[in-house]
């Protein structure tokens, strides 16, 4: 009989990622801050440990590149790391963050660049005793107001109990482009509107960016979480006659650089936008109007984020100064029943069209998780952080902020579906009829949509305005579309949102930064085209200045085809 020979083959001790230099450094500081804060301060107020204490840190490159007139204007590249120290004081139930003093929860710091363990623990040992002083200072104030407030509507905990997290990522690589190669493209593109001599101002801009977050807190969570995006912005302006501004703008974006668009469909979409611009500042002005209406997909994704998306984030739900517009209305019907509305930040892509709203984890080391806000019609959840509201005591992974910003509940990937939905043409002549029913001469379409502000606070009130690019009149006795300028939508969003009678049977993204509290930071909307039985517009505002008194250089050159010399 042959024995067996058995052979043991050591196994490389990869299973997970290897704990970057970074990350051990911040929880070797953060494991000494928590032992030994508050433990031997000069007075009894200044003896208060922290019960939370976190570590984030961006760590990001970038590269940009910016052309205008179809020349290069600058061309740079950067590192930076960035320490946000997160200390609460006190308890979940009330802490130095309670109420108007929520800021105070974290202190930033920028970090050296290099993995020098020794100087990484002592720039966040420098962070963690100003986070500290600020949050006693707060604590104290926060503790007195206490004493003499009167009750609060909601009264749930300051911070919510979560079970820690972990997972160790690859680290981004530093961002590198063939920056010769860009810097072509770029001015090719801006060079587009120089055969626009109305198009005064413009300006593409390249931005690429690495960044990789970490986070180490006291519940025990560690994370490395890698995010890449590649973005490249065309921008151009004109002036009406008038003296109305326009602008058009548009964006393309991917993971990295390599998903961007050919140069000849940039081009080609670049053209567009300055055809536009001509033809917008020739366009007759609004006038005042309150009727049926369709937004495009893109426009209805706007619409959606601006008008209900705010105001489904946690944080509006609580405080005597937020407007609560949906508080009171989970389990009834907030919008027609053949609609429903998702947040999901795991989602990198919709169809074809990368998502700049996803992430794996939120600001709060908390994973990122699918949201079903409105389930046919009828408000189920809200977008939440770490904050409690009343009902809702747990976050679901929308915990987001720019760096040195506390985290709020916010938008990731903003998904509209419908179960109503008509082909183009079928939306269009649903249109007319609204329109010819009410006795109107036309019905509006919202082709684009640049951008608008939610009002969520009590002192003012709870309204919207939206600010549209590219708006046609729709004439029921079929005239053609004529596009007009200076439409501003303006409304309610409780009002607004129940006029939805129908939408299109394709969706579109729009994907942009969105600013509020906690911050700037990226998001994507994605919806059907919409058919409102009514919707409210006025003018924009309007400035004074005329358009330049000297003509652009080189315009004589890009007169009208086949003009006479004396017409020129």
């Amino acid at each position: 009989m042959i024995a067996a020979l058995a052979f043991v083959v050591p196994v490389p001790a990869r299973a997970q990622q290897a704990t970057p230099l970074l990350l051990d450094a911040m929880t070797t500081e953060l494991n000494r801050a928590f032992s030994s804060l508050g433990k031997t301060g000069a007075t009894d107020d200044q003896k208060l440990p922290p019960y939370f204490l976190s570590y984030s840190i961006s760590d990001a490159s970038f590269v940009n590149v910016r052309a205008q007139f179809g020349a290069l204007v600058d061309s740079t590249s950067n590192h930076i790391r960035v320490a946000d120290v997160q200390v609460r004081l006190g308890s979940p139930k009330l802490d130095n963050t309670h109420g108007t003093h929520r800021g105070s929860a974290v202190h930033t710091l920028q970090l050296p660049i290099t993995d020098d363990r020794e100087a990484l623990q002592r720039s966040l040992w420098l962070a963690t005793n100003g986070g500290y002083r600020n949050a006693l200072d707060n604590y104290l104030r926060v503790k007195t107001e206490a004493e003499v407030r009167a009750k609060e509507e909601d009264n749930s905990p300051d911070f919510s109990q979560e079970s820690p997290q972990n997972s160790i990522g690859k680290p981004a690589p530093l961002a590198r482009i063939d920056m010769a190669a860009w810097q072509q493209r770029v001015s090719a593109l801006s060079k587009v509107f120089r055969a626009y001599p109305d198009v005064y101002q413009n300006t593409v801009v390249l931005t690429v960016e690495n960044e990789t977050d970490y986070f180490a807190s006291s519940e025990g969570s560690k994370i490395v979480a890698p995010h890449l995006q590649a973005r490249l912005v065309v921008f151009a302006m004109t002036r009406a006659d008038d003296g109305m501004d326009l602008f058009r703008a548009r964006t393309f974006e991917a993971e990295t650089i390599d998903g961007l668009p050919k140069q000849a469909e940039m081009e080609s979409e670049t053209k567009k936008l300055g055809e536009s611009l001509e033809a917008l500042r020739k366009a007759p002005l609004t006038e005042p109007f309150n009727g049926p209406a369709i937004l495009s997909g893109r426009a209805a994704a706007v619409f959606f984020h601006e008008v209900l998306g705010h105001r489904l984030e946690g944080q509006r739900q609580r405080g005597e100064e937020e407007g609560q517009t949906f508080t009171k209305e989970v389990g009834k019907e907030v919008l027609p029943p053949f609609l429903s509305v998702a947040d999901d930040p795991t989602l990198t892509k919709y169809g074809n069209t990368w998502l700049s709203g996803q992430y794996q984890y939120d600001d709060e080391g908390q994973k990122a998780r699918r949201v079903d806000l409105i389930e046919d019609g009828v408000l189920k959840n809200f977008l939440m952080s770490r904050l409690p509201i009343a009902s809702f005591a747990n976050s679901n992974g929308h915990g987001r902020a720019q760096t040195g910003k506390v985290p709020t509940g916010r938008q990731g990937n903003l998904i509209v579906t419908s179960t109503n939905t008509v082909s183009d043409a079928q939306l269009r002549k649903q249109l007319i009829d609204q329109a010819r029913e009410q006795g109107k001469t036309y019905g509006l379409f919202f082709e684009d949509i640049s951008s608008g502000f939610a009002v969520t606070t009590r002192s003012s009130p709870q309204a919207f305005s939206v600010i549209p690019l590219v708006v046609y009149r729709v004439y029921v006795d079929g005239r053609p579309d004529e596009l007009v300028r200076g439409v501003s939508i303006v409304g309610t969003p409780l009002a607004a949102l129940k006029r939805i009678l129908a939408t299109g049977d394709k969706s579109e993204v729009f994907n942009g930064e969105c600013g509020a509290e906690s911050g700037t930071i990226p998001v994507s909307a994605v919806a059907p085209a919409m058919l409102l039985s009514e919707i409210e517009t006025q003018k924009q505002s309007q400035g004074t200045a005329r358009p330049p008194i000297l003509p652009i250089p080189g315009s004589e050159d890009h007169s009208t085809p086949g003009a006479s010399k004396e017409a020129k």
